[in-house]
């Protein structure tokens, strides 16, 4: 049966189905016993993976009645934060929560043996970082680190745990300490093979997004989907900060077609309306934050409740209403303070402030923005510090002392033109516009179109 998942999580479910009939046949005809609650489990796994959350369910229960018949401290654990991931995968956060903490007593007794007790801090690590729930995370993660301390070095448990760990820095802020951790995971898993690889390169992908690091994120990314994993909506997002708009809100219809979670559903959600309003597609974006208003008041945490909150407030602001943007957006950033997630909480000023100021109280929006750049300063959010910039400029000004005429020019290029094309357009000869693009590499200390490109979507000059 562990064979099995192995081949599950590295993309070969029929190696994998194959495996679980073999341990079936083996178990036919048996009394009762440890291994046929364990072989229940597995299958209530692959079930969940699949999307049969209430088969998922009854296959866990079925297990965990065995377990305790048996009087089976381990078999109990892991058959009930099996059931416990099947009920937040469906929605029910707070009854799958208190599951997954009744499994992690047992843990902490010793009842179970090192492999299963790893599979239990992974499992339950990551079901509390899907629903954003990080005190959990947190808590967890460092009971892990110290229990991995206790492992041999070559146990795979070191490198899954360096990917949650890393999780959890990126959701707090410590975005350096996140990035080592996630590369070397992902060196690690490489040299095993390990089949968790595709969640590595993800995350790392996820963290240089954010640090407006776009080729590295594009090529872990990459990585990723080589694994079997597609990172999303980190690689739609991606898309979206490269000026690829449509390839952005293409694969989030695909990924939210494709029978997510809830919660998964939910971050799916999330990031489809800043794609939608980046597209200009107010219907869409509109229809999406309904979607996430409902499912969020379903799940009831704080974090996914902020979540709705700051879409909210960005679909009302690009409607046109910074009014009714306010109160959403105030919310989101008591939310994400409380909750110490400084990134969010930099995104939700970030908006508070376009809100502010568009409803005439330009001195309390520019504190906002302002206080917004800093935080996004702070943690080395390059891309959101020019977004920031870019509004607090002054009316018409340009980065770097490029003249409106560059200014021009250099919009062109980003948009793919051809120095005949910007030519034609600018009704200038081919030659001034080449001297054009020669003063602007000059200026923003770049010597390619592709980084003359990355500049402009940098400073929010598209």
């Amino acid at each position: 049966a562990r064979l099995a998942i192995d081949h599950f999580s590295r993309g070969n479910p029929s190696v994998g189905g194959g495996w679980l009939a073999k341990a079936h046949r083996h178990l036919d005809g048996q009394p009762e016993c440890f291994e046929h609650g364990m072989l229940w489990t597995m299958e209530a796994t692959v079930r969940r993976h699949g999307g049969d959350l209430d088969g998922s369910i009854e296959l866990a229960q079925r297990a965990a009645a065995l377990a305790r018949r048996l009087h089976e401290g381990g078999g109990l654990a892991m058959a009930i934060h099996t059931e416990g991931m099947a009920h937040i995968a469906a929605g029910q956060v707070q009854q799958g929560l208190t599951l997954l903490d009744e499994a992690m007593a047992s843990v902490l007794a010793g009842e179970l043996d090192p492999f299963l007790t790893g599979v239990v801090y992974c499992n339950v690590i990551g079901a509390c970082l899907e629903i954003a729930d990080l005190r959990r995370a947190s808590e967890w993660s460092e009971a892990a680190r110290d229990w991995c301390d206790s492992l041999s070095a070559d146990s795979p448990f070191h490198s899954l745990c360096r990917v949650n760990r890393a999780q959890v820095a990126r959701l707090a802020g410590a975005w350096p300490e996140a990035e080592a951790e996630a590369s070397l995971a992902a060196d690690e898993m490489e040299r095993s093979d390990a089949g968790e690889i595709g969640s590595a390169w993800s995350e790392l992908g996820e963290i240089r997004r954010r640090r407006g690091d776009l080729e590295g994120s594009a090529a872990a990314f990459e990585r990723a989907r080589a694994h079997g994993v597609d990172p999303q909506p980190g690689r739609a997002l991606l898309a979206l900060a490269r000026g690829k708009q449509q390839e952005a809100a293409t694969a989030l219809r695909s990924a939210r077609d494709g029978s997510p979670s809830v919660p998964e559903r939910v971050r799916l959600l999330a990031a489809s309306v800043d794609v939608a309003i980046a597209c200009g597609d107010l219907v869409e974006a509109n229809a999406c934050a309904v979607e996430l208003r409902a499912a969020t008041a379903e799940l009831a945490t704080p974090s996914l409740r902020a979540m709705a909150d700051h879409a909210d407030g960005a679909v009302s602001l690009a409607e046109g209403d910074p009014e009714a943007a306010l109160s959403p957006l105030r919310r989101a950033c008591a939310a994400w303070a409380d909750l110490h997630f400084p990134y969010e909480h930099a995104r939700s000023r970030h908006l508070l402030g376009t809100a502010m100021r568009a409803s005439g109280d330009e001195e309390g929006g520019e504190a906002e923005l302002r206080a917004a750049g800093a935080a996004f300063e702070r943690l080395g959010a390059r891309l959101d510090v020019a977004a920031v910039d870019a509004l607090l400029r002054p009316d018409g000004a340009l980065p770097a002392g490029l003249t409106a005429r560059e200014g021009e020019v250099l919009r062109l290029v980003a948009s793919g033109k051809t120095n005949r094309d910007i030519a034609v357009e600018l009704v200038l000869s081919e030659h001034t516009v080449g001297r054009h693009l020669q003063n602007i590499y000059a200026k923003i200390g770049v010597s390619s179109r592709a980084a003359a490109t990355a500049f402009v979507f940098e400073h929010g000059l598209a």
